[in-house]
């Protein structure tokens, strides 16, 4: 039987290619993620103590408070420490040799001065000594074209930019200051005056030679004080160990979300293509049962099949995920998106490629094998080359009919619920309810969408649609495969789209000016908001800010602008906010009994209510509506150190957009820290992310479309095998060529269809059911739809279903009508 088996297996080699294209492509996904991201990981242990090579011990913070500079000085007094340095990172700006600000996210470092505790890869010149002097990474200095020992100037958030000295360039990549954008390292005094900050975020020691670090630990925790943690060497490196590989991890389990779904419906393939394949072999079975074969025989001569067949396309996965991985480290280094290593292949990730790969596939015909053991002996005295089709039993399509229902009720009612399980839930359970249920629900629409092909083309397109629903759980099987990659594509199209439409709205409700100038990265700086109002060009300049006293949001407002968010003037005048006058919200008016006129006491400063309002803005720092509203001059002289990272700006009366644009730039050009944008442009900057977001999740997805794809091209194929004599009669009789390809295209196409309909509907319900949530928890999101992309997907599966028809076509047309016609 091995013997047999393996010969079978040889001779439907071909038949069998697109069943193992489907596990290649399956396998050659987890392979390729499992490669890439041991790369990653590898990098990341090798670089992750890039910082702390000669830092022995370590004074943080034990709350959210920096570490003040005088501690420092404290720290380097103790007994048995050679050097102690401060240690700041936070964000900045560099202007580039043309004037304008270097894009991409700028880290900023302070780096110590003493040699004892230097960490950094000089690639040229040194490291920065005293003030005015810094360090970039060797990528930007490169670009920018910037020359070693003239000045670059640099800005941060406690004021304009300034010149500092080039004295070196550092290597930085891999490491956890690699973010893809500049790197800027100075002294300590330089990173505290140019970010603003008031201390460290911890303070690096050094040991003197021959100090004993446990004694030394004692002393520098009892000179740092209660409020400090001191850690050793050993548990800094695990824990910048433990933190880059935490996010390594994260990244590896988005990839295997992907990857799960991509396996899945490659199993769906796999099942679908032996149910079909050992089904066609009925008589032959049957022979061998007739001749002595035991069903267990006959079993296990299935599954070893299926084992070759799996072992064989694993390993062909495995060498094309070494591919993959290479092309995504290809794509991330072109997206700039730092990563640290290279491709890492291990045996783990080859054997867990096999095992997958085998075991898919042995399990997915486990099922279609045990049926093929019902085969009895007579059958090989019938003319049937292949059992009949049999339709669904009553028990799963009830139990298919009643998960769908449970599914779509769970996606209605997840909103009045309040549960975010309840979507997810509700999505498996109608997909669940579809593939069970599928049977009779497939054929149906089948018949529905082939209507026009019935019309228009006549009997050819009536034996394309009686072809594909002859099958009832094949169509199904095939079906349903697109669902999972289609439906999930769909729902996060949706999503996206969505929750587009509600921030443009917000933005449109929260933004009342034409430009808007925001901090990149951190909150604007101090100075940039009065040089802004003191430009005659422009006439509105308000600088968001808000803080919390005493569970209160107290807010900047501006007169001008403070009634765009306002839902209702309850009483009072809303205009009048001005100095010593503040809006006062519903809730907490409420709350303390005061209306129009009545005293309110902030920060030891006494104010009058001018109106009692509600709006629709919500702040999680406070109970809602416990909001207080006063002018901006007011708000900086409560909080002057308090910062936003948003200012929006409008022309002065008689003033051009372009004019005031002209001005505003004038004085951005000190200030490479923010970014200037009219409304549109900021609506872009905050729906950006969503749409590399959805072209990410769409990129991984595809695969496993690719994959139902390939079912959609297999079923095809092994389908024209089984009606060989069956199309041979049809074209005796005066079926042409051409209709026959016709006939094909049409089945692909309603196969396709069919399934792509499905998901979308599938995905569109579970994003209105998110967004439903969404609103209901205090959201303003409503359901749009991106007709265009919906759109797109359905013609993309139905031309990717024609080019599967082709092969097909070639085939039922290759051999001669008279030996087809007496092909048994």
């Amino acid at each position: 039987m091995i013997r047999l088996t393996l010969r079978s297996l040889r001779a439907e080699a071909l038949r069998m290619l697109l069943s193992a294209l489907a596990v290649v492509l399956g396998v050659a996904f987890v392979a390729g993620t499992m490669i890439f991201v041991d790369g990653m990981r590898a990098g990341t242990y090798e670089r992750a103590g890039t910082f702390d090579r000669h830092t022995d011990l370590g004074v943080y913070s034990a709350g959210r408070e920096l570490l003040p500079p005088t501690l420092v000085d404290e720290v380097r007094a103790v007994d048995g420490v050679a050097a102690a340095a401060g240690e700041l990172t936070n964000t900045a700006g560099v202007v580039g040799v043309d004037g304008r600000p270097v894009l991409g996210f700028t880290v900023l470092a302070a780096i110590p001065t003493e040699d004892a505790l230097r960490s950094y890869d000089v690639v040229a010149g040194r490291l920065p000594d005293r003030a005015g002097e810094v360090v970039l990474d060797a990528p930007t200095v490169a670009k920018e074209g910037f020359v070693l020992g003239t000045p670059v100037r640099v800005g941060g958030s406690g004021g304009p930019a300034r010149p500092y000295t080039l004295v070196g360039t550092v290597d930085v990549a891999g490491t956890a200051r690699d973010v893809g954008g500049p790197f800027v390292g100075m002294v300590g005094p330089d990173a505290l005056a140019l970010t603003g900050e008031r201390g460290y975020g911890r303070i690096l020691v050094a040991a003197r030679p021959g100090a004993s670090v446990s004694a030394l630990t004692d002393r520098v925790r009892a000179a740092a004080g209660a409020e400090a943690t001191v850690k050793s060497r050993q548990q800094i490196l695990d824990e910048a160990v433990e933190d880059a590989v935490r996010n390594v991890d994260q990244f590896r389990m988005l990839l295997l979300i992907f990857v799960g779904v991509a396996v899945v419906v490659a199993g769906f393939v796999i099942a679908n293509t032996f149910a079909i394949v050992l089904a066609q072999r009925t008589r032959r079975t049957a022979l061998l049962r007739l001749i002595g074969a035991t069903r267990g025989q006959v079993f296990r001569a299935a599954v070893l099949e299926s084992a070759v067949l799996g072992l064989v396309a694993s390993a062909l996965g495995v060498l094309l995920g070494v591919s993959l991985a290479g092309g995504m480290g290809l794509v991330m280094s072109r997206l700039d998106v730092p990563v640290a290593g290279g491709l890492t292949v291990s045996g783990s990730t080859v054997l867990t490629g096999l095992l997958l790969g085998t075991a898919l596939t042995v399990c997915a015909a486990l099922l279609p094998a045990w049926r093929g053991t019902r085969v009895a002996p007579v059958a090989a005295l019938t003319e049937a080359a292949v059992q009949p089709a049999r339709s669904a039993g009553r028990v799963r399509l009830t139990l298919g009919a009643v998960v769908l229902a449970i599914g779509v009720a769970a996606l209605v009612g997840a909103a009045s619920a309040g549960q975010l399980i309840l979507v997810a839930g509700g999505g498996v359970l109608a997909f669940f309810g579809i593939v069970l249920f599928g049977p009779v629900l497939v054929p149906a629409l089948a018949r529905v969408f082939g209507w026009p092909a019935r019309r228009v083309l006549g009997a050819t397109g009536a034996l394309a649609v009686a072809n594909t629903v002859r099958n009832p759980r094949r169509v199904a099987a095939t079906a349903t495969a697109l669902v999972i990659g289609i439906g999930l594509v769909s729902a996060f199209m949706v999503g996206a789209r969505s929750t587009k439409d509600g921030i443009e709205r917000s933005v449109d409700a929260q933004i009342g000016t034409d430009f808007v100038v925001s901090g990149i990265g951190q909150d604007l700086p101090g100075a940039l908001a009065g040089e802004l109002a003191a430009r005659p060009e422009l006439g509105v300049v308000h600088e968001q800010r808000s803080t919390v006293v005493a569970d209160v949001e107290i807010r900047a407002a501006h007169p001008a602008l403070v009634g765009r968010t306002l839902e209702r003037v309850l009483a009072g005048d809303a205009g009048r906010v001005g100095p010593g006058q503040v809006l006062v919200h519903r809730e907490l008016a409420q709350a303390r009994g005061w209306q129009v006129g009545s005293p309110v006491t902030v920060q030891g400063r006494s104010f009058r209510v001018a109106a009692v309002v509600t709006d629709d803005t919500r702040f999680d720092g406070a109970p809602v509506g416990h909001v207080i509203d006063m002018a901006d001059e007011d708000f900086a002289a409560l909080f002057p150190a308090q910062r936003g990272y948003l200012a929006e700006i409008d022309p002065a009366t008689g003033v051009s957009a372009e004019r005031a644009r002209d001005a505003i730039e004038a004085v951005l050009g000190r200030y490479p820290t923010v970014n200037l944008m009219d409304q549109g442009a900021y609506k872009k900057m905050l729906t950006g992310t969503v749409d590399m977001l959805l072209v990410l999740v769409t990129a991984l997805l595809g695969l496993a479309v690719v994959i139902a794809l390939v079912g959609v091209a297999n079923t095809l194929s092994l389908s024209v095998v089984e009606r060989t004599r069956e199309n041979a009669v049809l074209r005796a009789v005066g079926l042409t060529r051409g209709r026959m390809r016709a006939v094909l295209a049409i089945e692909a196409v309603l196969m396709a269809l069919v399934g792509a309909v499905l998901g979308v509907g599938l995905g569109t319900g579970v994003s209105a059911s998110a967004m439903a949530l969404l609103t209901r928890l205090g959201g303003d999101f409503h359901v749009v739809l991106p007709l265009g992309q919906l759109g797109l997907t359905l013609g993309v599966a139905v031309l990717a279903a024609l080019l599967a028809s082709v092969l097909p076509a070639r085939r039922a047309l290759s051999r001669p009508v008279v030996e087809a016609l007496a092909d048994q």
